[in-house]
């Protein structure tokens, strides 16, 4: 299919519109100075990674700000830090603090005249709400975690995704997912049959961030390592249409 021949675009937003590993390391970086010895920020983000997607298991209806809380709280301990649960609450209330990437408001905006946009993300209503402000666009539809009382890779997230694209009149044969996430996004989209784009931010970079390890690159639909190259793609589409 030609990126034309969809009729709407479902978003996942941390790490994909939102740069939540500046977000994490910048909300992290008064409690990691105080280790004794200097932690790398890929190191900071891998241990985050790990202690959220393993919160996320255990309490799936936990609203992510206070779950953000409990990761603070287990990373302090990991690394043997002294903290305050007030440093905690700041940290979960920083999600709305987090930039979003400098492609992502102008790509919205403009793919908003083509496509219905959806997002799904693994977050509170509240959370979102402020980072929605960054955007500066009016998504069609917003499923998040607190709405469906799990988070992905949960297929409860993308059933409830399919169930409100159903009530838009859009199928899942005319959807493309966009994310950067292999665990939490392209992993499942193929499990479910949907289609996706993997917009890969650390292209440049080693390692895995905040994203959880993978082994093997997911089976996509598209490939790109902006949201600026993906309307690239769609002004190509448009052309040859």
């Amino acid at each position: 299919m030609a990126l034309t021949d969809f009729k709407a675009l479902t978003f996942d937003c941390y790490g994909t519109l939102i740069d939540w590993e500046s977000g994490i390391a910048s909300g992290l970086s008064e409690l990691a100075s105080r280790a004794p010895e200097p932690l790398a920020r890929d190191e900071i983000l891998e241990a985050h990674a790990r202690h959220e997607s393993y919160q996320q298991k255990m309490t799936p209806a936990m609203p992510y700000d206070q779950l953000l809380r409990v990761v603070y709280k287990r990373l302090a301990e990991e690394w043997g830090l002294r903290y305050s649960w007030a440093e905690a609450v700041a940290y979960g209330a920083s999600v709305g603090d987090w930039p979003a990437f400098p492609d992502s408001a102008s790509t919205l905006q403009y793919l908003k005249k083509y496509f219905k946009l959806v997002v799904v993300s693994n977050v509170d209503n509240r959370s979102f709400s402020a980072s929605n402000a960054k955007l500066a666009v009016d998504f069609d539809a917003i499923v998040t975690a607190e709405d469906v009382g799990s988070y992905k890779p949960s297929r409860n997230n993308f059933e409830y995704l399919f169930s409100t694209l159903s009530s838009m009149g859009i199928a899942k044969d005319d959807t493309l997912h966009v994310a950067d996430s292999v665990y939490h996004d392209h992993q499942p989209a193929s499990e479910m049959q949907l289609r996706s784009c993997w917009i890969q931010r650390r292209y440049e970079q080693r390692g895995f961030g905040a994203n959880m390890k993978y082994s093997v690159e997911p089976s996509v639909d598209y490939k790109f390592t902006s949201m600026a190259q993906l309307v690239k793609a769609h002004h190509e589409d448009l052309a040859r249409a």
